[in-house]
């Protein structure tokens, strides 16, 4: 039986980079993650030789804002079909949890230096993990026309 309850401890924090969660142009936004004190460096030794890291992590600014269980508008636009909240990334989700892809910049000690990752400064770190390309689709990737417009700037400078 598994359990439908466990406790997760961040390994770290994110440090640097945006202090607010604004919606597009993260490309270039540079951070860090910083594991704490109880991981020795060596348990990032072979990371460097990856171009790109998946980052799990905490909405943990979100404050009062309500948390969506069922369909919504994403970013409230009405012009997007309204779809529930398991079909979008959106922050106000049941379990306050994002996972990002991005780019490695560099390794040093207990810390990993990032480039376009969508977390704030202070978002607890669940887990790190290179990214590998096997372990990422293995037939076509299709989405709706709403996403590919959502996503035209999220990236760009």
């Amino acid at each position: 039986m598994v359990a439908e309850k466990f406790e997760v401890e961040a390994i770290g924090h994110v440090i640097g980079g945006r202090t607010e969660a604004i919606d597009d142009h993260w490309g270039p936004v540079e951070a860090k993650i910083e594991l704490d004190e109880r991981f020795e460096p060596d348990s990032l030794d072979g990371l460097a030789d990856f171009s790109h890291l998946d980052v799990v992590y905490v909405f943990h600014a979100l404050g009062d804002e309500p948390i969506t269980s069922g369909a919504r508008h994403p970013r409230g636009r009405t012009d997007w079909p309204k779809v529930g909240i398991f079909a979008q990334r959106a922050k106000a989700r049941p379990n306050a949890i994002g996972v990002s892809t991005c780019e490695i910049v560099r390794v040093e000690g207990r810390c990993v230096f990032v480039r376009g990752l969508d977390a704030i400064d202070g978002s607890p770190v669940i887990d790190i993990k290179p990214h590998v390309i096997e372990m990422g689709p293995r037939s076509d990737v299709h989405e709706p026309p709403w996403v590919v417009d959502l996503m035209s700037e999220y990236w760009d400078a």
